[in-house]
């Protein structure tokens, strides 16, 4: 682009604002790529392992260098970010209002029609399509992405002024709170200049500390800090083989995820309830049976989560989750079921069992 005059942002700025609305998106911005200070602190939470088992989050370029510590590793052409985002909050209690021990709960991300990642990237091509009309450059390159690739995709959004990044590292909005799925697409285009538009939201976060307060294993090791070796979340997707004993009881009925640092988020008390179609529950997942989900087939698993994220914890994950939760129940109605799971051919699953029984025993 360099024979050509940089593009103003004040030319992009209402075409792409109005494909992003017609997408179906809440917020939209623009940021610069740059090194940030959240970036900067990247390579000190790989170094102290706070990644746990998730190995991509440290893959690094032909260099060495970490991809996420900043943009320009993965993809050094981007001068530019377009950031979407969109509501995905529904009228169902959150998990903290949620007190059948003999159910299990799966994060509110999940209940969807449709995988948050095909959803917000169908829309996200739209307003992508949109760019070139704004902006008439030969060499224009762009790049979409959806929780997907090598980019810390909340430390852009901070910048594009989406909202600030809470002591829950989730990005929030004053308006809209936390419930957010975002789509970041990388640009090559080098603007005149970043205006107000692109100031980043102050941080309301204040004094509160009720994410951290309410952790069950203390993954919130500080404000703005996690630890993912003690995150359900992480723990319950993300996580192979048998969980740690001592953070088995903080899961409780988790078995998918986890909501409990943004359910208590005063930020969210007001939080619209979305509109689109991709993102309304799906009943069976919302609280659904332990049984059910401990002796899921493989048939069945794949039949009923086939376009869910709920796959990423692959069977045996969600069937071990699910042993768990019984176990801390303590509900003596599970034993029959866990009696047959301590036989079962998967080894994760028949000790996940094994531990449940000892535990209702205990209780």
């Amino acid at each position: 682009m360099s024979t050509f005059a940089k593009p103003l942002l004040a030319d992009i700025w209402p075409v792409v604002a109005k494909a992003a609305a017609d997408a179906g998106f809440e917020l939209f911005g623009i940021a610069p790529i740059d090194d940030t200070p959240e970036l900067e602190y990247f390579p000190r939470w790989i170094a102290a392992g706070h990644a746990g088992e998730m190995k991509y989050m440290g893959a690094r370029d032909d260099q060495g260098r970490l991809k996420r510590a900043s943009v320009l590793h993965a993809a050094p052409w981007a001068r530019s970010a377009v950031v979407c985002a969109i509501n995905y909050n529904t009228a169902q209690p959150y998990s903290t209002n949620a007190h059948d021990s003999s159910r299990g709960w799966i994060s509110r991300y999940a209940w969807g029609q449709q995988d948050y990642h095909d959803a917000v990237m169908n829309r996200l091509r739209q307003v992508e399509s949109a760019i070139p009309n704004a902006v008439h450059s030969p060499d224009l390159k762009t790049r979409c992405y959806v929780d997907t690739g090598p980019i810390v995709e909340r430390v852009v959004a901070k910048y594009a002024g989406i909202g600030w990044l809470g002591k829950n590292t989730c990005i929030i909005n004053q308006r809209l709170g936390s419930w957010l799925f975002l789509g970041v697409i990388l640009t090559s285009l080098d603007f005149e200049s970043f205006g107000e538009p692109s100031i980043p939201a102050p941080d309301r976060c204040g004094t509160c500390t009720r994410c951290i307060d309410a952790c069950p294993t203390d993954a919130l090791i500080a404000p703005y800090q996690l630890d993912s070796n003690k995150c359900i979340s992480y723990l319950t997707i993300e996580k192979r083989g048998e969980i740690a004993e001592e953070l088995r009881g903080g899961m409780g009925q988790h078995v998918f995820g986890c909501d409990i640092c943004q359910d208590v988020c005063p930020w969210n008390r007001k939080a619209p309830v979305t509109n689109a179609p991709e993102f309304q529950p799906r009943k069976e997942l919302v609280n659904p049976a332990l049984e059910w989900l401990a002796e899921m087939s493989t048939t069945e698993f794949r039949a009923v989560f086939r376009e869910s994220p709920v796959r990423r914890a692959k069977r045996s994950g969600l069937r071990r989750n699910a042993a768990i939760a019984m176990g801390n129940s303590g509900k003596r109605k599970f034993l029959p079921v866990l009696e047959r799971l301590s036989k079962d051919e998967d080894e994760v699953v028949r000790e996940a069992a094994v531990w449940a029984i000892k535990a209702i025993g205990r209780a």
